[in-house]
């Protein structure tokens, strides 16, 4: 079984990576891009690198616009694999 995070490691990973918020017992993230093209190809990255690491996001998209909450089921919760692919993610993003 995965240890959930606590009170504490999910507040020290918001505040030390003010775009994600903790919102509905998730890690939450909203990106934005130029257009379609490059939301879907952001989305391309995300998705090879979370098969990679066997946890997957909860995401949606919209034209340019791409949402993605990460939970660890088997946690109930946040886990460090939240952490870890969140700040995975924002090294894809920052290409953008």
């Amino acid at each position: 079984m995965i240890s959930p995070a606590n009170n504490h490691e999910i507040n020290k990973f918001v505040k030390n990576n003010h775009h994600w918020i903790f919102k509905n017992n998730r890690l939450h993230r909203e990106f934005s891009f130029k257009d379609f093209e490059q939301a879907f190809s952001f989305m391309s990255q995300v998705a090879i690198l979370a098969e990679k690491h066997n946890h997957h996001p909860e995401w949606s998209n919209i034209y340019n616009k791409v949402t993605i909450n990460l939970t660890t089921h088997e946690a109930n919760g946040i886990s460090e694999r939240d952490f870890q692919l969140a700040s995975l993610i924002d090294q894809i993003y920052q290409k953008y």
